[in-house]
C-alpha cells in the first residue's frame, strides 16, 4: 500500500528559534514552502503600528493571510512546509490576553493541516531581536508556550525540533515527511 506524503507540514514555536532559516533550507532542498505571514505583515506599510495599536486587528489580518496561504496550497500535489499556521494566531491572542474571535476559531477548526507540526523551542544561543522580532527572550519563551498550547488545543501532536545544526534539523524535517512504514 502506498502512503501519500503529508500535504501540510508546519514549523511553529518560539520567535527567533530558527524556523525561517529551516524553511529556507527546505526550499533549497526542493520543498514547496509558505513564508511567515506575520513577518510579511510587520514589514508592510503600517504593519508595526497595527501590531502595537490594534493587536486584535493584527491577529485577524494574520488569520486571513494564513487562510489564504492554506487555500493556495490546499489542492496542489505534494508537500508544502508552512512557517507557522492558524493556531499560532490563537497563541498570539492568548499571550496577549485577548479573546479569540469566532472567525479565527472556525478557521482553526475547519482548515486542518495534514502533516507533522514541528516546534522550534526557544534557543537562547541563536535568539536575536530585530526590527520585527521585538520580544525579549523571556517573551519569546512565553509566546512559544502559548503557541504550543494552541496547537494542542486544536488536536495536533507537536514534535520538538532538536537543537542541532541546520543540516541536522533539515534531515530531521525530511525524516518526519517520510510516509509511515
Amino acid at each position: 500500500m502506498t502512503v501519500a506524503l503529508p500535504r501540510h507540514a508546519v514549523l511553529t514555536g518560539a520567535p527567533g528559534a530558527g524556523k525561517t532559516t529551516l524553511l529556507g533550507a527546505a526550499a533549497a532542498a526542493g520543498y514547496r514552502t509558505s513564508p511567515e505571514v506575520a513577518r510579511q505583515l510587520l514589514q508592510s506599510l503600517g504593519g508595526m503600528e497595527l501590531r502595537a495599536n490594534d493587536p486584535l486587528g493584527f491577529a485577524e489580518a494574520m488569520a486571513e493571510a494564513h487562510a489564504r496561504e492554506f487555500e493556495l496550497h490546499a489542492k496542489a500535489p505534494g508537500t508544502v512546509v508552512f512557517d507557522r499556521g492558524l493556531p499560532d494566531v490563537v497563541g498570539f491572542l492568548d499571550v496577549s490576553g485577548l479573546v479569540v474571535p469566532q472567525s479565527v476559531e472556525r478557521a482553526c477548526r475547519s482548515l486542518r493541516y495534514a502533516g507533522p507540526v514541528l516546534r522550534a523551542p526557544a534557543w537562547a544561543e541563536i535568539y536575536v531581536q530585530d526590527a520585527e522580532r521585538i520580544q525579549t527572550l523571556d517573551e519569546a519563551i512565553a509566546s512559544d508556550e502559548a503557541v504550543t498550547a494552541a496547537w494542542n488545543r486544536y488536536g495536533y501532536s507537536v514534535i520538538d525540533l532538536p537543537l542541532v545544526s541546520l543540516a541536522e534539523r533539515l534531515a530531521f524535517l525530511e525524516a518526519q515527511l517520510q510516509p509511515a512504514a
